[in-house]
């Protein structure tokens, strides 16, 4: 990554969101040792003031609406970068997930991101994907909480699945990394920091991104903070 190639700041204002750190904490599940706790803001149009958007607020919202806010719906952004058509960007910071399109475009999906996996940035690939993928508990959740010890031979695919309808597994060189880009049982997340999980996509993004994808593509998962107004 470099610091070239900056994006406008139309481009980083489309979103309508943003993050006011509160903490650091320390995390040692997943793939980073070191983590920045931060409030999701929204943009209210009626009060033209920033709001926060929490567990709450984002349950609430989705029950009225059956989405979640416009921000983190599924659209087309004008997008400038060096890297080619295909490449997804994650900018966990502002819980956007990025596909690269030709003509200085992106598809931007709203994400949720697993709050030990914002002290992790750099290069991987897709690995491979899989539908409705099989979720297997971590043997450390096994021994503490009883619904996931009853999987703890892997839970099948389907709708109440924690994976969702697809996953994208993502490798480093021909290493699993043991991170993924998958749907979600709990689409009201989308836009927040959750307690576990990876990126996380609401159900019709992640098929939607799969079905658009190769595998082998390449992912940049920016580090805390590296806005992409910084540059990719």
């Amino acid at each position: 990554m470099t610091a070239s190639n900056r994006l406008p700041a139309k481009v980083r204002e489309v979103g309508r969101v943003r993050k006011v750190t509160l903490a650091l904490i320390a995390v040692a599940v997943c793939v980073g040792p070191l983590a920045a706790w931060a409030q999701t803001q929204i943009y209210d149009s009626k009060t033209h003031t920033w709001v926060d958007y929490d567990k709450k607020k984002a349950r609430q919202y989705y029950a009225r609406n059956n989405q979640p806010p416009e921000a983190f719906r599924r659209q087309p952004v004008p997008f400038r970068t060096a890297e080619p058509p295909g490449t997804i960007i994650i900018d966990g910071n502002q819980h956007f997930l990025y596909l690269v399109q030709p003509g200085g475009q992106a598809i931007r999906y709203g994400i949720g991101v697993g709050r030990e996996g914002f002290g992790w940035a750099g290069i991987v690939r897709v690995g491979r994907t899989a539908e409705w993928p099989t979720w297997t508990p971590p043997a450390e959740m096994v021994a503490r909480d009883p619904n996931a010890a009853k999987w703890k031979d892997g839970m099948p695919g389907g709708p109440e699945n924690p994976l969702g309808a697809r996953a994208l597994y993502l490798y480093e060189g021909d290493q699993d990394t043991i991170y993924r880009i998958h749907g979600t049982a709990e689409p009201w997340t989308i836009g927040l920091d959750v307690s576990s999980g990876c990126i996380r996509m609401n159900n019709d993004d992640i098929v939607d991104l799969e079905s658009r994808i190769k595998i082998g593509a390449k992912v940049i998962v920016l580090m805390q903070g590296a806005a992409l107004y910084k540059g990719v």
